[in-house]
């Protein structure tokens, strides 16, 4: 009679952890909230099992209590013990400095190939019974269910993050093709005047801008900037920059005026906590006249009359100062064909595998070599050479370029 007692009691129990595992996973499948995971977990361990208290720790960027029962108010507040973490497998708690090793006797840690995901505390030993006590009496189960809902804790938070990076991707993709939009798609390609321009964003979104303004028949602005630092925070300030600069050419189209009213701008917006370099110059076709300002920009490269030579006049970088003393408007006049090369510091940041920069003199010497193709073969002729100059080395930033072309055919 006793043996048919004991045999029903196993069996009862067999058939208790079988139902609670069953409705586990069909929690589990119907994607539960942690919460009722949780709940689950700790009425099947202290109500169906009579486990007489515990403590789970899971990993949240730091180690976490998410679940606690059976313990008094002296545990309101609970703390990791880092000593836990030398503990790999299954065993008695045998370090005797902390709180939580005074009070609880077994440990169950929860690993995925080498990283810790949780530990679970158990403790209800009753030295006066001889009898084991539910935890350790059911300890495989216990080790058993504590995996899967740890495993079921974990993929809900991955799940998420996949969600949430999906959500990120999704927008950082939409502030892309945005941003694609601000740049000009059309470029004179004449007899006498030839421009083309290459962006080469670092991630998604950058902070590098070109433009090109065609004023009248004859005149025509252009620019290449780049704002300080990276990501989306450069490229929604250069966003409001292009903003401000094709508002401000229905108004003016004196150069020194756009840069004092960017240069405003950038401080509004930035609070002096980003700055702007930028290059804008004036093209008049008709009076063969080049005007430019270069606010603290690479200086871009000219090459007129079998020279190369770089235009620096201009002003300190944007953005840190409300006033621009001694800003300097240079007017470059030319009588035959020029090719003006314009790019971000991006291209000449780029280093090789020998920690060497690219230098201006490469880029020159690219441009010279090339020097009779059309803007757009000199601009890929540039990056190929950046290419493989680096090798296996990432580009360190956004690389901008815009070239022009100007032929004596239209005098």
């Amino acid at each position: 009679m006793e043996e048919q007692s004991k045999i029903w009691q196993q069996k009862h129990v067999q058939d208790l952890k079988l139902n609670a595992l069953l409705e586990v996973t069909k929690a589990i499948n119907t994607n539960s909230a942690t919460s009722v995971l949780l709940d689950l977990y700790q009425d099947i361990l202290e109500n169906r099992l009579g486990v007489g208290k515990l403590v789970l720790f899971i990993y949240e960027q730091n180690w976490t209590c998410i679940l606690k029962y059976g313990i008094g108010a002296e545990f309101k507040n609970i703390i990791f013990e880092p000593e836990l973490l030398n503990i790999t497998e299954i065993e008695t708690i045998s370090y005797s400095k902390g709180e939580l090793s005074k009070n609880f006797e077994i440990v169950i840690p929860v690993y995925h190939k080498q990283t810790a995901l949780a530990y679970v505390l158990l403790g209800d030993v009753n030295q006066e019974k001889l009898e084991l006590s539910a935890a350790i009496k059911h300890l495989p189960f216990v080790q058993t269910l504590t995996n899967i809902i740890i495993v079921a804790i974990e993929n809900k938070k991955l799940f998420k993050e996949n969600i949430q990076r999906a959500q990120i991707k999704k927008e950082l993709e939409l502030a892309q093709n945005m941003q694609k939009l601000l740049f000009p798609h059309e470029f004179p390609d004449t007899d006498f005047l030839q421009v083309a321009a290459k962006y080469l964003p670092h991630q998604q979104v950058g902070g590098d801008y070109y433009d090109f303004l065609q004023l009248n028949n004859h005149e025509f602005i252009f620019c290449i900037a780049d704002v300080s630092g990276k990501g989306v925070a450069a490229a929604l300030l250069m966003s409001n920059i292009q903003a401000t600069l094709h508002s401000l050419i229905n108004y003016t189209h004196n150069l020194k005026d756009l840069i004092i009213e960017i240069n405003k701008r950038v401080i509004n917006n930035a609070k002096h906590e980003k700055f702007l370099s930028i290059f804008i110059a004036k093209l008049n076709t008709k009076s063969q006249q080049l005007t430019y300002i270069n606010a603290g920009h690479n200086p871009p490269i000219l090459f007129y009359e079998n020279r190369f030579s770089e235009l620096t006049k201009g002003c300190t970088l944007l953005g840190i100062s409300d006033s621009l003393p001694a800003m300097e408007v240079e007017i470059f006049n030319y009588t035959a064909e020029f090719t003006i090369v314009c790019y971000t510091d991006g291209l000449t940041d780029t280093v090789n595998d020998h920690d060497e920069s690219l230098s201006v003199q490469s880029i020159e010497n690219i441009i010279s070599k090339n020097i009779k193709a059309k803007p757009d073969f000199i601009n890929q002729a540039l990056l190929y050479y950046a290419e493989e100059f680096k090798a296996e080395n990432p580009f360190p930033d956004d690389i901008a370029l815009l070239t022009l072309k100007v032929n004596d055919l239209g005098f």
